[in-house]
């Protein structure tokens, strides 16, 4: 069993012991989110898999992703646009963002728990996360605008 595969299996667990239902277009859905590490809009989900299921609509895909969010099984990320992104890496981790061609990337860097703590003291909030996004150009838009 691949990674990819037991990483499915847990969450089609924890989709049923939410009493969530699993049916052929939530399964594809989640699938195509654990594969992915592009971090997909809702209509890329939807492009993916509209061949596989011609009967589904957008609004089932985001109905399923406000689902799995719900249940913890996906992040939402919005950068100010109309179209949030999904991540289902849910683990401690931050993003580089290519300012060319928007790809978003994970890296790992030991959580940044201090500037939360930080910041509740400095202004009084009660903090509940944080989110730290890094800027730059990714090597795929780096070469192709070497040439």
């Amino acid at each position: 069993m691949t990674v990819s595969d037991k990483r499915l299996q847990e969450a089609i667990v924890t989709l049923k012991d939410s009493g969530v239902r699993i049916t052929p277009q939530r399964h594809a859905v989640l699938e195509y989110l654990l594969n992915s590490m592009t971090h997909p809009t809702a209509d890329e989900i939807y492009k993916a898999l509209e061949g596989k299921f011609p009967n589904m609509s957008v609004a089932t895909v985001y109905n399923n992703l406000r689902v799995f969010k719900d249940i913890g099984l996906v992040r939402e990320l919005t950068y100010g646009d109309a179209s949030s992104r999904f991540d289902c890496n849910t683990t401690e981790h931050y993003h580089v963002i290519c300012e060319s061609c928007g790809k978003i990337v994970d890296f790992h860097y030991p959580s940044l728990d201090e500037v939360e703590s930080l910041a509740e003291q400095v202004t009084g909030f009660d903090v509940n996360n944080h989110r730290m996004e890094v800027y730059g150009i990714c090597s795929d838009c780096q070469s192709k605008n070497a040439h």
